[in-house]
């Protein structure tokens, strides 16, 4: 079981890259994890954002593989406490999918072609962050959950 949290271009802040870095380091010790990263695209001035966000989908398309259990990170999906999202994981890593993508959207969301490939959709919460604070975000939520499940003493509840 392998886990990739796939985004769209590069993170710039180097404080942000440092935490992503740490947590992710951190949860390899736990399952094998990658971190994708699709340039971006350019010249977008000049696209609408449909047009974006299906450029975008076509890019997402390529990076992903037969059996993959997808998995939007999309403000409209079903919000989870850090608890409830160990147990999702553990039951999602014991369906069998060889390797669960999250995916991270551009600044206007997916495309639909690309809401149908998800298996699930997944908020972290309602308010709203940049694209480059939610990668640390989630790959801390990730490294939680991996603690919460080996009753690890990261999370206190």
């Amino acid at each position: 079981m392998k886990l990739s949290l796939l985004v769209i271009g590069r993170t710039t802040d180097r404080h942000i890259q440092a935490l992503i870095d740490d947590y992710s380091s951190r949860l390899s010790h736990y399952v094998p994890f990658g971190l994708e990263v699709i340039p971006e695209l350019k010249s977008t001035r000049a696209l609408s954002a449909e047009q974006q966000k299906t450029a975008e989908a076509e890019l997402l398309r390529k990076q992903l593989q037969p059996g993959d259990h997808i998995v939007l990170l999309d403000e409209h999906g079903s919000e989870r406490r850090s608890m409830d999202f160990a147990g999702w994981l553990q039951k999602r890593m014991a369906a069998g999918a060889k390797r669960i993508v999250f995916i991270v959207g551009g600044p206007y969301g997916f495309d639909p072609t690309i809401h149908a490939l998800a298996a699930e959709e997944i908020s972290l919460s309602q308010m709203t962050f940049s694209h480059q604070l939610i990668r640390v975000l989630f790959v801390e939520q990730l490294y939680r959950a991996f603690t919460i499940l080996r009753g690890e003493p990261y999370h206190h509840e």
